[in-house]
């Protein structure tokens, strides 16, 4: 399996590419600002065409180059339902509304939106089968994609971290309930890929995440 990835933008999101081999479809995980030159160069150099363009969630820094990345390949882009609002509208809640209005208008849908809206879904691309558990807490339409033992958690779990609960659409009980009932039940060798910050693995994370301490299966 060929996975690659990279920080895109201010924020540093991490852009993923999944494919089988090179000269095959592949996915691409929230491509993020200014995430469009970097993800061509690796798409040229590895013969790969997009099938799918996979976001965790709608906050900005994850979507911001879908739009432009599912277009100019002609595939689709995949969001839960709850998050979709914020591919057309993507800072709906924060700031002044003059700055969201200015925002947004620079903003629109994909011509070809999928919605996941069924918890433990199996999307087939070709050799690569992507199963969608949704895991409310960071925004209210959080997803993490599981393909083999990798998971892409998004702003759910990171190395040592979860994500923050404090933005519109937030829970913390609904995140710590997320990460217990779907990523703590998998094996310790499943490798995390997250949406900031380095890789880790579900093991490491059940044994040293401090905002872990003392959550039960």
């Amino acid at each position: 399996m060929l996975l690659t990835g990279f920080p895109a933008g201010m924020l540093a999101c991490n852009c993923y590419v999944l494919a089988p081999r090179k000269g095959s479809d592949a996915v691409v995980v929230d491509p993020g600002q200014r995430a469009m030159g970097t993800l061509r160069r690796i798409l040229d150099e590895n013969r790969l065409t997009p099938a799918a363009v996979l976001l965790t969630h709608g906050h900005i820094d994850h979507i911001w180059s879908a739009q432009k990345v599912a277009d100019t390949y002609g595939c689709p882009a995949f969001i839960h339902p709850e998050d979709r609002h914020m591919l057309s509208d993507p800072i709906r809640g924060f700031g002044p509304r003059v700055g969201q209005m200015a925002l947004s208008a620079l903003f629109r849908e994909p011509q070809r939106v999928v919605e996941l809206d069924r918890d433990g879904a199996v999307l087939d691309f070709g050799d690569v089968a992507v199963t969608v558990d949704h895991t409310p807490g960071h925004t209210r339409g959080s997803v993490v994609f599981r393909v083999e033992n990798h998971a892409f958690t998004g702003d759910t779990l990171f190395k040592q971290s979860v994500g923050r609960t404090d933005l519109p659409g937030g829970s913390g009980n609904a995140l710590l309930g997320s990460i217990v009932e779907k990523l703590l039940v998998l094996d310790d060798d499943t490798l995390v890929l997250p949406g900031h910050g380095e890789s880790t693995t579900i093991g490491l994370e059940r044994r040293t995440n401090p905002f872990l301490e003392g959550l039960t299966l």
